[in-house]
């Protein structure tokens, strides 16, 4: 039997503990090449070909009040203002054995902002180097 717990997954962004996570999905991981490739010819030849791109794009849900949100916008800047916004990505799921690594990630893409009666999510974009996923 498996009990999955949300407060038990972790997210590590360099030494940054990332917290305030948004309601429902909150990190998305998905692979950025395309797997494994084919080709069928027009004798119904099939050729295969595996993508040597092993970078991921991480999405990352955040609460609006969340001080991570800080921390992701402070990368981006620094990132664009002189090029040192790298920083390594960890994601452990310490009720089971996923876990996702990477050695350089940096933030893509600024989250859009929305604003309203309620409080709303902020989505961070971080794009990696190779990385490594395991379940």
């Amino acid at each position: 039997m498996y009990t999955y717990a949300s407060n038990q997954v972790l997210l590590a962004a360099g030494n940054h503990a990332v917290t305030g996570y948004a309601e429902d999905s909150f990190i998305v991981i998905d692979p950025s090449g395309d797997g494994i490739m084919k080709k069928v010819g027009c004798d119904g030849e099939v050729s295969r070909a595996v993508s040597p791109d092993n970078t991921y794009t991480v999405k990352i849900s955040l609460a609006q009040g969340s001080p991570s949100n800080k921390f992701f916008q402070g990368m981006y800047e620094r990132d664009r203002t002189t090029g040192d916004g790298v920083f390594p990505l960890l994601i452990k799921d310490l009720t089971g054995s996923v876990v996702f690594s990477a050695d350089s990630a940096w933030v893509g893409k600024p989250a859009s902002r929305t604003y309203g009666k309620d409080t709303n999510a902020r989505e961070w974009e971080i794009a990696t180097g190779p990385a490594v996923y395991k379940e």
